[in-house]
């Protein structure tokens, strides 16, 4: 005995219901790696972090200043 088929328009309109199994020639899609783009994202970090190791410097100095000027504030660091 089939179970029993829904016939309406808001059994059809409904997101995610399967109406009808389709058949296909194309192949299913197996996962697999990406070497050429894996290489290619790890070039572009280490582009990134060679380019900004000369910035490293004034980024310690900037914070040192802030550091030096909370405590001539006052402040001391800590927040209320």
């Amino acid at each position: 005995m089939q179970p029993p088929v829904a016939t309406g328009t808001s059994d059809e309109n409904r997101p995610g219901l399967l109406t009808r199994a389709y058949r296909t020639a194309t192949p299913g899609y197996a996962s697999h790696e990406d070497r050429e783009m894996d290489s290619l994202g790890w070039t572009m970090f280490l582009l990134v972090v060679v380019l900004f190791i000369p910035f490293l410097p004034l980024l310690i100095a900037v914070w040192l200043v802030t550091k030096v000027l909370d405590a001539v504030a006052g402040r001391g660091g800590a927040e209320e």
